[in-house]
């Protein structure tokens, strides 16, 4: 099954919202005991060699988070299809037009960008203007 939505539909809604906690990416080595508190858990990936937790710095009780880098969570409110082609490499190539990384998260309703947390509102900016410009394309979407 293809996707419906088309990309200059998804951009022309993108409707970036920012949380305003600083979110962090902890490794836990593998058959270390995982701290998955609920409360301040956004996602658990599991990889080869361990766990990937992101969660709020204000979770993180091993090295202090300002020891680490630290992210700004930002929502693409639109309702986005897994399926969808071409949503993520815009957001991604717009933000690395201005020099910022982006750590994209999928999930069943929206995307999740993780961004440096010092520069949330420079990505922000930077996403409103992607969508802006993708309105003034495609009107009708």
């Amino acid at each position: 099954m293809s996707s419906q939505q088309t990309c200059s539909y998804l951009l022309a809604n993108l409707n970036p919202v920012l949380c305003s906690d600083p979110w962090v990416f902890d490794h836990i080595a593998k058959g270390a005991p995982l701290d998955l508190d609920m409360a301040t858990l956004f996602a658990l990936v599991q990889e080869a060699e361990g766990n990937t937790l992101i969660r709020r710095a204000s979770a993180v009780t091993q090295s202090p988070p300002a020891l680490r880098p630290t992210f700004a969570k930002i929502t693409l409110q639109v309702c986005s299809d897994l399926e969808a082609v071409g949503l993520t490499a815009a957001v991604a190539q717009a933000l690395t037009n201005i020099d910022m990384c982006a750590n994209v998260v999928a999930a069943a309703l929206h995307d999740h960008v993780f961004v440096p947390y010092e520069r949330r509102f420079e990505a922000i900016e930077c996403l409103e203007a992607l969508s802006f410009s993708a309105q003034q394309l495609h009107p009708e979407d």
